[in-house]
């Protein structure tokens, strides 16, 4: 039996099915958009997936946690 996924990465299939992108290609806009704009905080990369991009709350929340 398989360990059920917990933590960020439970909301990796529903933001790949939602939005039509990899959570890959969501963590490379994101990395580009952290290396244009240095020292950006979570919220302020939680906002910018949101406004720039649609996602909702959770999901951005999920990738700027799960983005290194």
């Amino acid at each position: 039996m398989s360990e059920k996924v917990k933590g960020p990465a439970s909301y990796f299939p529903s933001i790949e099915a939602k939005y039509g992108r990899p959570v890959t290609e969501w963590q490379d806009l994101l990395r580009a958009h952290r290396a244009e704009h240095p020292g950006l905080k979570h919220l302020e990369q939680v906002n910018w997936l949101k406004s720039e991009h649609g996602l909702g709350h959770g999901h951005a929340n999920a990738l700027v946690a799960a983005t290194d």
